[in-house]
């Protein structure tokens, strides 16, 4: 069979492993195809708008070889690392050039499948590839992304998510995740899990990136409506709450607390409310000695069943599951 080309796009200040994890996923399977006699599934290149020596903010450097083009990309798959400052556009890091977000832009109808890694996604957002689809970057760059860019439907809690022959992952080791799942969806399952045992990573990585973070909302705007309610509700997450409450603590009409919390953070009250009790219930079960029931006690859910559904519907794993990883 005809390798499919990877071609992984660096820029000086990129995230090493977005690149390198990405590519040791490929060349692992390439190391499977050859002990079982086969030929190998991928060709690996790294490539970058100026070629040789690309910096990574790790202090690495990686050789990276010019952009191919455009018309030589048919059938081939792109990853574009995400990087230092590249939610911070185009002042900010040299992935957002006009020229290479141009070349993105000419790839991207060759090539078929287009994907991202980290904040990378703002790369692929940049090029308008995820206006009307659904994409996901670091947790902690989520916010930015829907901010500067509201056609996207930005899924802050996956760690990959495909969309069309668009593909974009959560933070950095996240782009193994998504690495596998292109070896799966090339060879199947068995490919794909083969590369993961080798690896030793997970194959399905259970749970959403938030389980990752112990504080994902605290970049709240502190005088803002969203910051405020999340500081009266912090202190308050085992009592019994309803919206009418939190809007009467804010001096605001449950309409007016509805909208603004809408507009500025894209939650509901009662999903604030979740979230918050979702982190402290995470950061409960991480300390020693800490029961599941006096973890759901103490994050306001009141019993261990009501922690159990929650759990497994934000983030896919039982509480016992998520303490044995983390605490």
């Amino acid at each position: 069979m005809t390798p499919i080309p990877i071609w992984l796009l660096v820029y000086p200040g990129f995230l090493l492993l977005d690149a390198t994890g990405p590519a040791q996923v490929f060349a692992t399977a390439n190391d499977e195809a050859a002990d079982a006699g086969r030929p190998s599934p991928y060709q690996i290149n790294m490539i970058a708008a100026e070629p040789g020596l690309v910096m990574s903010t790790a202090g690495v450097s990686v050789q990276a070889a010019p952009l191919p083009s455009p018309s030589a990309l048919a059938g081939a798959t792109l990853m574009v690392a995400g990087g230092r400052g590249v939610e911070r556009g185009p002042d900010a890091s040299p992935a957002l050039d006009a020229a290479l977000v141009d070349w993105v832009v000419q790839a991207a109808s060759q090539l078929a499948r287009c994907c991202s890694v980290c904040t990378g996604a703002f790369v692929l957002a940049r090029a308008g590839l995820l206006d009307g689809r659904r994409a996901v970057t670091h947790w902690q760059d989520a916010a930015a992304l829907q901010a500067q860019y509201p056609a996207i439907t930005v899924q802050e809690d996956a760690i990959y998510i495909r969309d069309g022959a668009l593909y974009t992952s959560a933070g950095i080791a996240a782009g193994i995740d998504l690495a596998l799942a292109l070896v799966e969806e090339d060879q199947g399952r068995a490919a794909g899990l083969a590369v993961a045992k080798r690896l030793v990573v997970f194959y399905k990585r259970p749970g959403g990136q938030r389980q990752f973070s112990t504080e994902l909302l605290a970049q709240a705007e502190p005088q803002g409506l969203h910051g405020r309610l999340t500081a009266w509700l912090r202190p308050r997450l085992q009592q019994q709450l309803d919206v009418e409450q939190m809007a009467a603590a804010l001096a605001v009409s449950v309409r007016t607390l509805h909208r603004h919390l809408q507009q500025e953070a894209g939650l509901s009250p009662a999903q604030l409310l979740l979230r918050l009790r979702m982190e402290a219930a995470c950061g409960l079960l991480e300390q020693a000695g800490m029961t599941v029931k006096r973890a759901a006690r103490q994050s306001g859910f009141g019993s261990e069943y009501n922690l159990r559904r929650a759990f497994a519907a934000q983030l896919g794993v039982a509480p016992s599951d998520y303490q044995s990883r983390f605490g």
